[in-house]
């Protein structure tokens, strides 16, 4: 045997191929592990994702397709009769009606103003903070206190607001219980319940545009104004994005502040689609209506998001 041979032995095939299976098999034994100890601290949120959304969605087929009876129990199949009802209903048109101006009141209002309010305290000077935490503050109001300020800032005799019109001489107005006035009250008041966590999360999109943006407009002869539309809107237009498609399902889904100020009242002037929902299912019993509706909503949301993606996300620059 020459000294090559003593030096460097000869291994068989078969051990490298024996080592790699080895090797996957602990590669493969880990991930396993690694994903079943994600499943595992997942599992408190599933169970609630499982309680709270799943399971009530697929109640909301079943009930869909049934009707009730008056204590609420299922009596029997009707197949389609529910949505047949819905979309032969003036009551459902109305309702619709009532959202879509609601929802144009409430959603282009409060982005236009908080992203008014975030352009001009993004500045790093001396007192914005203060500015700052003020205009973030009804972000930390539930939708219940909300609604019972501004109940007291409507008040027809010792209101705020119609103390200050009579200061110039006006006339006190029925906020809540005039058809004309009501639903623009609940606009106003919605718009300023959304207006913190709005001003948010425009003002963190603005400070995270770099300042050499701001130099290069500058250098470039750029005003104010320019750079403004030019620079900065494209920039943020992620931000705008998101917060329009959040706003415009919270539109949608406004429920509180309704139900405690006008109670979809008056004349149906405030009957938003939700409100609807809750008359039927949990005032009237009529469960199979109220879920046949609920999802007409859940379907229409789905929609206009679509559509808000395909429609205008090919203006909006993430770069």
């Amino acid at each position: 045997m020459n000294t090559l041979d003593q030096d460097l032995p000869l291994v068989p095939a078969a051990e490298p191929a024996a080592a790699i299976r080895r090797n996957l098999k602990t590669k493969s034994t880990q991930l396993w592990k690694e994903t079943l100890l994600g499943y595992f601290f997942l599992a408190p949120s599933l169970a609630l994702f499982l309680v709270f959304l799943f399971y009530p969605l697929l109640q909301s087929l079943y009930l869909s397709v049934h009707e009730t009876d008056p204590r609420g129990r299922v009596a029997g199949y009707v197949g389609f009769d529910n949505f047949i009802d819905i979309f032969t209903s003036a009551k459902f048109y109305k309702s619709l009606e009532v959202t879509g101006l609601f929802t144009l009141l409430t959603v282009p209002t409060g982005i236009a103003l908080s992203l008014l309010l975030a352009a001009l305290t993004h500045n790093r000077l001396r007192g914005m903070r203060v500015f700052q935490f003020i205009f973030s503050l009804p972000v930390v109001l539930s939708v219940s206190t909300s609604a019972v300020i501004w109940m007291m800032l409507y008040h027809p005799s010792v209101g705020m607001i119609n103390y200050l019109l009579s200061l110039i001489g006006m006339q006190p107005v029925a906020w809540l219980t005039d058809p004309k006035w009501a639903l623009l009250s609940v606009s106003v008041m919605t718009i300023w319940m959304n207006l913190g966590f709005t001003y948010i999360v425009l003002l963190s999109g603005l400070q995270n545009i770099s300042d050499d943006m701001y130099d290069s407009a500058k250098i470039d002869g750029a005003g104010p104004f320019r750079t403004f539309v030019q620079v900065v809107m494209p920039l943020l237009s992620p931000t705008v994005f998101f917060v329009t498609i959040v706003s415009m399902i919270n539109a949608f889904q406004s429920f509180g502040q309704i139900n405690i100020l006008t109670k979809g009242g008056p004349v149906d002037a405030t009957n938003v689609l939700v409100y609807s929902i809750y008359q039927d299912a949990f005032i009237n019993f009529r469960f199979g209506t109220g879920s046949a509706q609920a999802l007409v909503l859940f379907t229409l949301i789905l929609i206009l998001t679509f559509v808000q993606f395909k429609a205008f996300e090919r203006n909006v620059h993430y770069q």
